[in-house]
């Protein structure tokens, strides 16, 4: 995979942001990453520039105004972002949140690792899957 891989991150948290950003840049492929501060803000930026189609979108669950849920909902909407990939995540795993997310149109969910190696690996993983699709089948 040569073209630059481009990932949409929407969490509250900014500490959460910057591991994010900080995990892509170690991996091999070549990646940009552009972030929110909130599910309201992030639909704000895919309203206003209706050419912005991330490869990747990682969703936090809990935010304040607009949660995860409610943003997977509205982006589920739009047209441009039926076929993009959109990862849950959150501190916390209950089955409840799994199944409704990935009832709502999620790609999956995961729990956010509590070290940047596991995150390299779970993003290195979704990559290389997302490359190879023959291999997911």
């Amino acid at each position: 995979m040569s073209k630059e891989i481009l990932f949409f991150v929407v969490d509250d948290d900014a500490d959460d942001r910057d591991i994010f950003t900080m995990a892509l840049g170690c991996i091999r492929h070549k990646t940009r990453c552009i972030t929110a501060k909130s599910g309201e803000d992030a639909l704000e930026l895919l309203k206003k520039n209706e050419e912005f189609i991330p490869d990747f979108i990682f969703l936090d669950i809990n935010m304040p105004r607009v949660n995860g849920k409610e943003c997977l909902i509205e982006m589920r909407k739009m047209e441009r972002l039926k076929k993009v990939p959109i990862y849950m995540y959150s501190t916390s795993f209950t089955d409840k949140d799994k199944v409704e997310t990935l009832s709502l149109g999620a790609t999956d969910y995961f729990v956010k690792p509590y070290s940047v190696k596991i995150l390299i690996e779970i993003l290195s993983k979704i990559i290389l899957k997302s490359a190879s699709p023959q291999l997911s089948k």
